[in-house]
């Protein structure tokens, strides 16, 4: 038989259709499909996915349970080799939409399981996380303010931990707003797209 191809769960969070968030979800899953990958796309704001955490979700009581949005979502994603996230930093964070989705989705009983002897277990052990950003500001002032190492170490050190899951790399654009040259938006498509086609023909290699 031949082998399951790889799958990319892509998630996107931008309020616009066109936008470089988009353009650059775009480049990925072109390159990604076209080097024998599949993908399954949650543009979150067009299908207007719910970020709000409700009180029965949370899992501090007996009965808590995701509701059927959420089982939906697992049900979609839940066999990804690898979630791609794609997002602008506002306030040098994930916008709010991503981090609903992470925090209603990548719950308990998805990516870590309930409370054992030895505390919750990741669950999404042997999959791959990259991230995909952008931001107003250069990267070089990102660095230097030293936003970049607390989103690195508040957001994706902390959520690989829990889930288990093997950071790929975190890759950020910055200096991105109106006006931006086309040339330009596409050098920076190119290079999604190469790292794009190596998950695939490199499944265990460094993307870093």
């Amino acid at each position: 038989m031949p082998a399951k191809p790889l799958t990319a769960a892509v998630l996107i969070a931008h309020p616009r259709a066109r936008s470089f968030t988009q353009a650059m979800a775009a480049s990925f899953v072109g390159a990604f499909t076209e080097a024998g990958g599949r993908c399954i796309v949650r543009d979150l704001y067009k299908i207007g996915f719910d970020p709000l955490l409700h009180a029965n979700e949370i899992p501090d009581h007996d009965g808590f349970a995701p509701r059927p949005d959420v089982i939906e979502e697992r049900r979609l994603i839940g066999e990804a080799d690898i979630f791609a996230l794609f997002y602008p930093l506002w306030y040098n964070a994930p916008p709010a939409m991503m981090m609903g989705y992470v925090a209603r989705v990548f719950g308990m009983g998805f990516a870590y399981s309930p409370v054992h002897a030895g505390g919750n277990q990741p669950l999404l052990k042997g999959r791959r996380l990259v991230s995909f950003t952008s931001s107003g500001a250069p990267q070089a002032w990102v660095e230097s303010s030293g936003a970049w190492d607390a989103m690195n170490r508040n957001f994706d050190a902390h959520f690989a931990a829990v889930s288990g899951l093997d950071p790929a790399g975190h890759h950020n654009v910055g200096g991105v707003g109106p006006g931006m040259r086309q040339e330009v938006v596409a050098r920076h498509g190119a290079e999604v797209a190469v790292i794009a086609r190596r998950l695939v023909m490199e499944p265990d290699g460094a993307l870093v």
